[in-house]
């Protein structure tokens, strides 16, 4: 098993991600020591300084409704109202990259999250990125230079690239490579045991 590893791929940013957050979660728990899990960015939105459309907003507002309807998911909709929304997660991205250097992404991301489903702040804002690195231990300076250069970005297009040659259909997905094979997983965003239950019989 030492040669396979199960890939996450997600976006910070990504609504459905944090539906899916206490699932995966168990299952990366059920895993430890089982097989490598590694995350990987999926990047849903470019850089953008415009503010977000109107029609946007309401229907990514819908999106949170209809996942609180479904999964039971938290989410603070004051964000609509308190914040000026742009459709870019990029920066997010970006910023789990950094994290990831120092073994912190997993602390990035629901760093992330939380700000973001749950505190109504905006992580498009680099200034909202840098405050959260600072809360998980990593040197703002640093980071906040790290968030701006031109290698990490580099960085990030070639995780872009890779993501896309993955049997993927969007975020969040689980992808299982063993050997040279790549298998996608079905993800259950309420039960670990499906995607348990494909992983050790690809495993075997």
């Amino acid at each position: 098993m030492s040669q396979s590893k199960l890939i996450y791929v997600h976006d910070p940013m990504c609504s459905w991600c944090w539906g899916y957050a206490p699932t995966w979660l168990k299952l990366k728990s059920e895993l430890a020591g089982k097989v490598a899990i590694e995350y990987k960015v999926g990047g849903l939105a470019p850089d953008s300084q415009d503010p977000m459309p109107q029609n946007m907003k309401e229907m990514l507002e819908g999106t949170w409704h209809k996942i609180s309807a479904q999964l039971g998911t938290q989410f603070n909709y004051n964000f609509w109202r308190d914040c000026q929304p742009r459709r870019s997660t990029y920066p997010a991205c970006r910023a789990a990259l950094i994290a990831r250097k120092a073994d912190k992404e997993a602390q990035m991301v629901a760093a992330i999250q939380n700000a973001y489903y749950l505190n109504a702040q905006n992580p498009s804002d680099e200034s909202t990125l840098i405050s959260l690195a600072e809360k998980i231990g990593l040197d703002k300076n640093e980071f906040s230079e790290q968030l701006a250069s031109s290698e990490l970005n580099d960085e990030f297009k070639a995780e872009l690239s890779f993501v896309r040659t993955l049997p993927i259909q969007g975020f969040p997905s689980l992808v299982l490579i063993k050997g040279n094979k790549a298998y996608p997983i079905e993800i259950n965003y309420t039960d670990w045991h499906y995607s348990l239950n494909q992983i050790n019989s690809i495993l075997k």
